[in-house]
């Protein structure tokens, strides 16, 4: 059969995307003409339709193509790998040379103390698989009471049974979860604070509540406190000053242990490998990362376990029983060791360092637009959250729809973004040049006017 036309190829795609449940959607509304978009190529920090168009991803794929998309060194690893050995597993007594190099990299990238590395292939299993590991843990230490899990209102953690339960309950409405495991705090959300407090008087209250619930759940009852360093999917919030160092000590004065999901901000997102130490002045017990591990170019996680709980784990006669098919993949390992060695060849933690400051100016400046209440963030992670009235931090109506507004005039604009409810949120190839970071600047000015301009007085009182 001869390939349909570029121009028609776009139709005979989204008939047979018909098929496919696409994650985090309205189904039914996917129904819908020219609903769905086609990506069918990419390169650097730009993505193209099946028809040609082009866009800056102002998405990195998922908050993951750290090093931007195209690059053959990632992609001729991979096939040298396949072509060496295609897969074999790491259970029991097996390895092989990738996943034992990558994880020899991996406890020299981090903390000097975590020192063990579980391969997982996503987020939410890094994740999973630090707080089973924390179970078992504490089993072998005689608490076998210590199962509940603090997390926090914002927090995104995965969508799998467990990680999806300490994550947000915006995320799960109608679903069911493990949640009688998790134990919610406030969120640390610095612009939606009570309005009397101060920041620093916020972080008080924050601490204050954190050892209240504690006492109240009963330390003897929770095994961790599972926190992201900036809150990603739930709206890219940034803690008050001090919060997490407070925490982290308020955890090690209880016994609870601490895990920092990295699955954002590690591999230079913010400037560094990894950004609990070297940002925020953090020692957890265990840091979780994915997407910017392999930059997207295949499925890999890690979970990274301190020295202490691995020497509890591995104690004479006892197993390990947690295990998936594809962890340390050969080929998902080449491809992080790959992005890895860009990241460190092209400088891109320094280069993170200098633009990131202007990405962050750059968008700063949209706070001056009408219906622009709040950006935050840090490098090349920024949320910009839309009011209808900036004096009470009033958000639209969700029937509004604005961040799905604003994304799609900023799709008209060639620039895809992502949008969360009254908010987008925007974490692009970390390779940006000044002038795509102020292209990106001058899209979006354009896209929220356009977006307001569309606004009727009924949208304003929903």
């Amino acid at each position: 059969m001869n390939e349909a036309p570029l121009n028609d190829r776009t139709d005979v795609i989204l008939e047979q995307d018909k098929h496919l449940i696409h994650a985090f959607s309205d189904l039914h509304s996917l129904q819908q003409p020219d609903a769905r978009t086609v990506i069918s190529q990419a390169e650097g920090a730009y993505v193209y339709n099946e028809r040609g168009e082009k866009f800056l991803d102002g998405m990195a794929g998922l908050w993951c193509v750290n090093v931007g998309h195209g690059r053959r060194e990632i992609s001729e690893a991979i096939a040298t790998q396949l072509n060496t050995l295609d897969y074999f597993s790491t259970f029991y007594n097996l390895t092989h040379p990738t996943a034992a190099a990558l994880a020899e990299k991996l406890a020299n990238l981090a903390p000097a103390h975590l020192n063990r590395v579980y391969f997982g292939n996503s987020g939410s299993v890094a994740n999973d698989s630090a707080v089973r590991m924390l179970h078992h843990y504490f089993n072998r230490l005689g608490q076998p009471r210590k199962k509940k899990i603090l997390s926090r209102i914002g927090a995104y953690h995965g969508s799998t049974h467990l990680a999806i339960a300490m994550t947000t309950p915006a995320y799960r409405e109608g679903w069911d979860s493990a949640e009688e495991l998790v134990h919610f705090l406030s969120s640390p959300s610095t612009y939606h604070r009570p309005e009397n407090l101060s920041e620093s008087e916020f972080c008080d209250f924050l601490i204050d509540e954190m050892r209240r619930d504690i006492e109240k759940v009963g330390a003897e009852r929770i095994a961790c406190f599972i926190a992201e360093p900036i809150l990603g999917a739930g709206g890219v919030l940034v803690p008050p000053q001090g919060y997490h160092q407070r925490s982290e000590a308020l955890c090690r004065e209880y016994d609870i242990k601490t895990i920092s999901d990295e699955v954002v901000t590690s591999f230079a997102r913010l400037g560094h490998m990894f950004a609990s130490e070297s940002v925020f002045g953090l020692q957890p017990d265990i840091i979780c990362t994915a997407k910017g591990l392999s930059s997207g170019y295949q499925p890999i996680s890690a979970t990274l376990v301190s020295d202490e709980i691995y020497e509890v784990c591995a104690g004479k006669g006892n197993r390990f029983l947690h295990g998936m098919t594809y962890s340390g993949h050969p080929a998902c390992c080449a491809a992080a060791l790959a992005n890895i060695a860009i990241i460190e060849n092209e400088n891109l933690c320094q280069q993170v360092q200098t633009n990131g400051p202007q990405f962050q100016a750059a968008l700063g400046a949209l706070k001056d637009l009408n219906i622009v209440g709040d950006v935050r963030g840090s490098h090349f992670m920024i949320g910009l959250e839309f009011v209808r009235d900036k004096n009470t931090r009033t958000p639209f109506a969700d029937s509004v729809a604005i961040g799905m507004r604003v994304s799609a005039e900023a799709q008209k604009r060639g620039l895809i973004v992502r949008p969360l409810g009254h908010m987008i949120v925007l974490s692009p190839p970390l390779i940006l040049t000044v002038a795509e970071i102020q292209s990106i600047a001058e899209i979006l000015q354009q896209s929220i006017v356009a977006a307001e301009a569309s606004l009727s007085a009924q949208d304003y009182a929903a």
